[in-house]
């Protein structure tokens, strides 16, 4: 038996499926018992005294969060769930497109491979929070500048580095990730246009919301994505108890789900021609012109969407394998 310990589950998708395999839900389980006694006193004919004394006793087990274990043994079962982590796992599997003959989009997979959560809202919240800190150091007196920092990463050279007071942001303004982080400078040469520059480059390649990044080779050429949607069970805590409970590193995390779609090949810069002779446009060459724009931006990682050779999946459960105490297991079966 697996023991899960569920990150993420749609219930609503385990429900609508598996009601079309097993022909309805089983939301709980009812075990009654009674045991009755009669007693009349008098003719038939006359009014007659009914005693009537019993016990009853009654059972209710809820099986909800048992749905999604229902689902997988019953998909297995029937061959329509795979288990590709194996398959992703081999470099050679993603090179030759046999991954995408063996699941295409639509299949019912299972993947189990190290991972790691991110969300561009916890970032920028973390990064107002370091600029927070560094602004009440500098208050009392703290000076980051008395020993020589290295320069981060896409920070000009022109840049002053004295302490500078809190950039103002407008009330209006608070629709954008980074307008939380103030205007400071800080250790190790970071200051709030920098991370405010990191937290644009966020949101945009991963829409605000929590991800599932799954690495199953090593070399890292290949990530499978899953967005996990806000309000289905189990995912309703906070992004910061989200990550103070799991981290930022990666560990092994099992993946059910449907292949939403691969990242495409071709992500070369469309010809935007969808004016016909006359001046009207052509609305379908308009759509798909479009679309193969947004492709190009995928492909090249600045947006939110899947880049050659991964793939994505609309996920139906998330969930850890808690491990088994060999001391105790042996113990157990001594």
């Amino acid at each position: 038996m697996i023991l899960r310990e569920f990150l993420y589950v749609d219930t609503d998708k385990v429900r609508a499926m598996l009601a079309q395999l097993a022909g309805g839900v089983a939301e709980e389980e009812r075990e009654t018992s009674r045991q009755e006694k009669r007693n009349t006193v008098g003719p038939r004919s006359f009014a007659q005294h009914l005693q009537v004394t019993g016990e009853e006793r009654y059972t209710q087990k809820s099986l909800g969060d048992a749905i999604f274990p229902t689902l997988e043994d019953e998909l297995e079962s029937q061959g329509l769930l795979r288990d590709i982590s194996e398959e992703v796992s081999d470099n050679s599997e993603w090179t030759s497109g046999n991954l995408r003959r063996i699941a295409p989009p639509g299949s019912l997979v299972r993947v189990t491979a190290m991972g790691s959560l991110f969300d561009a809202r916890y970032a920028a919240s973390v990064f107002a929070g370091f600029a927070s800190v560094a602004i009440g150091l500098q208050g009392l007196g703290v000076d980051f500048n008395a020993a020589a920092a290295p320069t981060p990463p896409g920070k000009g050279k022109g840049k002053q580095s004295g302490s500078r007071p809190p950039k103002q942001v407008p009330a209006d303004s608070g629709r954008y990730l980074e307008d939380a982080i103030a205007d400071f400078t800080g250790p190790s040469g970071a200051d709030g246009e920098s991370l405010r520059a990191i937290t644009r480059i966020a949101r945009g390649v991963f829409a605000p919301g929590l991800h599932l990044n799954l690495f199953p080779v090593d070399s890292g050429d290949a990530l499978i994505g899953a967005r996990l949607q806000e309000g289905r069970q189990y995912l309703d805590s906070e992004a910061d108890i989200l990550f103070a409970r799991y981290g930022m590193e990666r560990q092994e995390w099992t993946l059910v789900g449907s292949i939403g779609s691969y990242g495409p090949e071709d992500t070369s810069m469309p010809d935007l021609d969808f004016v016909r002779p006359g001046g009207a446009v052509d609305r379908g060459t308009f759509a798909e012109g479009i679309n193969a724009l947004m492709k190009h931006l995928g492909g090249i990682g600045f947006v939110d969407l899947p880049q050659h050779p991964g793939f994505s999946v609309i996920p139906f459960a998330v969930y850890r394998a808690i491990p088994r105490n060999p001391g105790g297991l042996a113990l157990h079966e001594g």
